[in-house]
């Protein structure tokens, strides 16, 4: 089995531990080791059985023989997340991508290392899904849209066809983009949105349809 290591102790991380338990259901593939998490209060204790070791930095420690997944980004620090993965100083070639069973995705769609896509997420034919994206329950990316590094798709999200999103973009629960639109990077949109137009970078989108609420501050990045 590979070992594996998941960046953070989140909602999400808790769920890509979920997705390793029902993949080793159906085959044993996996060793879930430990989770990494630069907040000291969880540091040595023990989540769903499985122990936090340490802050982010440790990964060094494990780089040559366990593997990583990283569950950090929430709507609070989207943007931050290539930052966060570089603290790490794990290549990218360590980091594996999980899929959960139940999640429905096309042959013809790719898919990037440290990727997740979670329960009955649905990936269309040509859809591209770059590396370090994360993919929410029952969202949909249909086909031929593309999604780049580090954006989050929360759960409930439909993606129509011939959509770009950027890199570092956060999608809100449970909106809706609608087909050839561009999104760019380290845009969120809000949960329940509808996107008809393209969305400029660094972009706060809500309402349906949506509207700009602010222009994300460069020097949060």
């Amino acid at each position: 089995m590979k070992k594996i290591i998941i960046f953070g102790t989140g909602g999400n991380c808790i769920d890509i531990l979920d997705s390793i338990q029902d993949i080793n259901k159906e085959k044993l593939t996996y060793e879930c080791v430990g989770f990494l998490d630069d907040n000291k209060a969880v540091w040595g204790k023990s989540l769903y059985g499985v122990e936090v070791l340490g802050p982010l930095c440790k990964a060094e420690e494990f780089k040559n023989t366990c593997y990583f997944v990283n569950g950090i980004g929430s709507v609070s620090n989207y943007f931050k997340k290539e930052k966060i993965i570089a603290k790490s100083k794990v290549p990218l070639s360590r980091f594996e991508t999980i899929i959960h069973p139940s999640a429905n995705v096309s042959n013809m769609a790719s898919i990037g290392k440290g990727t997740v896509i979670l329960q009955s997420a649905t990936i269309a034919a040509n859809a591209s899904i770059s590396n370090h994206v994360i993919i929410l329950p029952n969202s949909v990316v249909s086909h031929d849209s593309i999604i780049n590094d580090f954006s989050c798709i929360t759960g409930g999200v439909c993606i129509s066809g011939g959509v770009v999103i950027g890199e570092s973009c956060y999608l809100g629960t449970n909106s809706s983009i609608m087909n050839n639109v561009k999104i760019g990077r380290n845009s969120l949109i809000g949960m329940g949105s509808v996107v008809l137009e393209n969305v400029k970078e660094n972009s706060i989108m809500v309402g349906d349809p949506a509207r700009i609420l602010r222009k994300l501050n460069n020097k949060n990045e």
